[in-house]
């Protein structure tokens, strides 16, 4: 099965894709309302570009649930 490479990126494409900041990253990563990043050595993590994305598209999707309430 042929599968598609995924993009990991670091912390500040994190930062400035979501404007977060690092704090709120971590602590909502720790209540398990944002992606987990992935270890890749003792000192670098990273994230899954497109699980980053998906978190945006479900806050947007919120909006609109929340309108409709």
């Amino acid at each position: 099965m042929a599968s598609e490479r995924q993009k990991i990126i670091k912390l500040p494409r994190v930062k400035e894709i979501t404007t977060l900041s690092r704090a709120t990253i971590y602590r909502r990563m720790d209540e398990g309302k944002f992606p987990k990043q992935i270890k890749l050595s003792s000192r670098a993590s990273a994230w899954v570009e497109q699980e980053v994305l998906d978190w945006i598209d479900e806050r947007i999707e919120d909006r609109y649930e929340n309108d409709k309430k």
